[in-house]
């Protein structure tokens, strides 16, 4: 929710700082880097030695990164705050994803996607408590918001406890089943999974950082009717989310990354041409299917590489958040140059890249077997 807040008063920071689109772009670059570049070292690190209090730490970056956005004056603070936020969800990411997988009780898919729909789902929130708090009293009334961070130090806090006391070994962890693959297979398939996570992440930045822009922009509706357009664009990624990881339990993570990725081309295609009500539909269809994809491939990897939960989470939201980072400066560069409406012509094809899911190997192992081998080692 608090990561999602810059997102939504971009609107307010663009008209009260006088900022491009390639701003703003910037804006989002800096905070996906720092929120991906520290990810892979923290989850080696955690690898090694468990850092059950770094959930804390990591909302603490965070906490200051909101009262900083609270005051800033000027863009360069902006950009700082950016970068502190970024960092407490590089800290952050890592070492929750194992607790989460710890905790599944050998249902793998499901306990990442719990855990990513918690995200999602203040993800989608932001836009909305925007327009109801911040666009009326000025952006000095982000720093309220800063009760939500200290209330989630205090569970994080617990939850760090928990797990510190049940003494979670770096071999306990390792619940997926030994895959047997060549190294260079395994590499190449991770490759695919990068370029996946790509072609995502590209495209969901064109929507989370430019969708406000966009419909002012065609359809000339307020700045509040844009940010619930959002919110419900986000609510809806926060679903398809949740659906992800059980259905991947039960079918099979690839016929999940098949149907997430290239599933949704038909709709972005539509959706640059389409009326204002349609392109609330197809964002909404986008959402859900688009969003199903990452809890799939993250435990894919997880099976791909066993004993590398901290190592594998940190690399893959890493490039979750840097491919959004990245794709946000892009895209805000092309809005500058070409227009928005040329950004969305451009991103709908992005999705046809599911088409290398092709290239995937079968890593081998039955959910059911998953969850049984994971529920003897647990417990």
């Amino acid at each position: 929710m608090i990561q999602s807040l810059i997102l939504a008063i971009y609107p307010l920071l663009k008209s009260g700082f006088g900022l491009s689109f390639g701003q703003i772009g910037l804006i989002t670059l800096t905070y996906q880097l720092t929120a991906s570049l520290l990810q892979p070292m923290v989850g080696m690190a955690a690898d090694r030695r468990p850092m059950p209090y770094s959930l804390p730490v990591g909302m603490g970056f965070t906490l200051c990164g909101l009262l900083l956005l609270a005051d800033a004056s000027a863009f360069s603070t902006l950009l700082l705050a950016a970068a502190l936020v970024g960092t407490g969800s590089s800290v952050f990411h890592p070492e929750s994803s194992r607790v989460a997988r710890a905790a599944s009780g050998g249902r793998l898919g499901l306990a990442q996607s719990l855990f990513q729909v918690g995200g999602n789902a203040g993800a989608s929130l932001g836009p909305l408590l925007a327009a109801w708090i911040i666009v009326p009293h000025g952006r000095g009334s982000v720093a309220w918001f800063a009760l939500a961070a200290l209330l989630a130090l205090a569970v994080l806090v617990r939850v760090g406890r928990w797990y510190r006391d049940h003494q979670i070994t770096r071999r306990a962890l390792a619940v997926a089943p030994v895959v047997g693959l060549p190294r260079g297979k395994v590499a190449g398939a991770i490759a695919v999974l990068v370029l996946l996570v790509f072609s995502k992440y590209f495209y969901l930045a064109s929507i989370s950082s430019y969708y406000t822009f966009y419909l002012i922009h065609t359809f000339g509706v307020s700045v509040q009717n844009a940010q619930t357009h959002l919110f419900v664009f986000l609510f809806a990624v926060a679903a398809g989310s949740l659906i992800g990881g059980p259905v991947g339990d039960r079918i099979g993570r690839k016929r999940v990354i098949w149907v997430s990725i290239l599933g949704v081309a038909p709709f972005t295609l539509l959706l640059p041409h389409a009326s204002l009500f349609w392109t609330g539909v197809l964002s909404v269809a986008i959402g859900l299917v688009l969003s199903s994809a990452f809890s799939a491939i993250l435990v894919y990897a997880q099976e791909l590489i066993p004993g590398r939960v901290g190592m594998v989470s940190g690399l893959f939201f890493g490039l979750a958040f840097g491919m959004g980072g990245i794709g946000a400066a892009v895209l805000g560069r092309l809005a500058d140059t070409h227009g928005i409406d040329y950004v969305y012509h451009l991103c709908a094809w992005l999705p046809l890249m599911g088409l290398i899911t092709v290239f995937l190997p079968d890593p081998g192992g039955r959910a059911g077997q998953d969850r049984g081998r994971s529920d003897r080692m647990v417990r």
